[in-house]
């Protein structure tokens, strides 16, 4: 973690010193600090843009069934609705790009020991619904990905706006 030098507020007579925490500003302002190339970010936005919960490789990943839990009635116990998707970490960032590579592994759905992601859903009766709802979640975690991991694109205004300020 960087340190910042911390500037005094207020000098008391006693001597101590309150010390300012950096700004949100300086960090706003930062250069991209996950040391991935523009040309990697470029190319990871293009591969968000196209991407879509059915263009995720179904080779990837394995889909299973079991019961769901909770109070009885209606079949609850006796039908294999709720469904897992277990996705291996090491196949699965072969397809995605370098840069959203830390964020996926930090995802809330990823499990150490298994180093796999694993999407679990029970929100329907129908097997065929929560399937379709673990492809949302897995296309959810990457684009959050790509969200946290790549900076926001710059408009022509704004880079002009900098530009001029530097002049």
């Amino acid at each position: 973690m960087q340190r910042f030098p911390a500037r005094p507020l207020i000098s008391s007579a006693i001597g101590c010193q309150l010390q300012l925490l950096p700004t949100i500003r300086h960090f706003g302002a930062r250069k991209n600090g996950n040391g991935v190339s523009e040309d990697d970010v470029r190319a990871a936005r293009n591969w968000l843009e196209k991407l879509d919960a059915e263009t995720i490789p179904k080779n990837l990943y394995e889909l299973t069934f079991s019961r769901s839990s909770g109070p009885g009635g209606q079949n609850v116990n006796k039908v294999n609705s709720k469904a897992t998707l277990k996705v291996p970490l090491d196949a699965f960032l072969k397809h995605i790009p370098n840069a959203l590579h830390s964020e996926i592994q930090m995802s809330r759905y990823v499990a150490p020991r298994s180093n796999s992601i694993i999407i679990q859903a029970d929100d329907s009766r129908k097997q065929n619904d929560n399937a379709l709802s673990c492809y949302t979640r897995l296309h959810q975690v990457i684009v959050e990905a790509g969200r946290n991991a790549l900076p926001g694109e710059t408009s022509a205004e704004q880079a002009q706006h900098v530009k001029n300020l530097w002049v």
